[in-house]
């Protein structure tokens, strides 16, 4: 069984006040995880719709768990909900 913490990637937009929230719960409460802006990087953003089926962002993404477009309650649901521990 594998005890590496899971891979967070973090799908953001420049000037997105949710993705900024996002990134801040996820600092705050010590997760690691790589953010990717898709405001300018067009192969990330269709990544982004092909993973999630949407163009929202922010958009989480942990093995083959996605959260789309979410807000900070969400976040604390969903990190909770499948126990994704930093």
């Amino acid at each position: 069984m594998s005890t590496e913490p899971a891979h967070f990637l973090l799908y953001v937009k420049r000037g997105c006040p949710w993705c900024r929230m996002a990134e801040d719960y996820l600092t705050e409460h010590g997760y690691r995880y790589e953010s990717i802006d898709v405001t300018r990087d067009r192969a990330a953003y269709n990544e982004m719709r092909r993973i999630s089926d949407q163009t929202y962002a922010p958009t989480l993404v942990v093995g083959d768990l996605v959260l789309p477009d979410f807000g900070p309650d969400e976040l604390a649901e969903f990190l909770e909900q499948y126990n994704l521990k930093p």
